[in-house]
C-alpha cells in the first residue's frame, strides 16, 4: 500500500478506485434512494463525495501525464473513462499492462 502513495501513478490509481466506486455508488445506491424512498440526501452527500473524487482524479491524471510523459490522447481517455461506470476500473487494469 505505502509503494502505491509514494508515486504520482500509484495516487492515481488509487483516486480512480475511489473516483470508480463512488460513482458506481451515486448510481447504484444513492439515485434509488432519491427517488424510490424519498431520501434525497443521500444523493447530496454521495454527489459531494464523487465530486471531490472526481475533480482530484482529473487533476491526478494530469500529474501522472506531466511525470509519466503520457500523451495527450492517454490523457483524454483517463479522462473520458471517468464518465462511464466502470471506466476507471478497466483503465487500471490496462494501465498495470503497461510499461513504466
Amino acid at each position: 500500500m505505502r509503494s502505491l502513495i509514494d508515486s504520482s501513478l500509484g495516487r492515481f490509481r488509487l483516486i480512480g478506485f475511489a473516483e470508480g466506486a463512488s460513482l458506481l455508488f451515486l448510481v447504484a445506491i444513492a439515485m434509488p434512494l432519491k427517488y424510490f424512498a424519498q431520501y434525497p440526501q443521500a444523493v447530496k452527500l454521495g454527489g459531494l463525495i464523487h465530486g471531490i473524487f472526481f475533480i482530484q482524479y482529473l487533476y491526478q491524471a494530469y500529474v501522472v501525464k506531466e511525470d509519466k510523459n503520457w500523451s495527450h490522447k492517454t490523457l483524454a481517455l483517463a479522462c473520458f473513462v471517468a464518465f462511464l461506470p466502470f471506466g476507471t476500473f478497466i483503465f487500471d487494469k490496462w494501465l498495470k499492462k503497461q510499461p513504466h
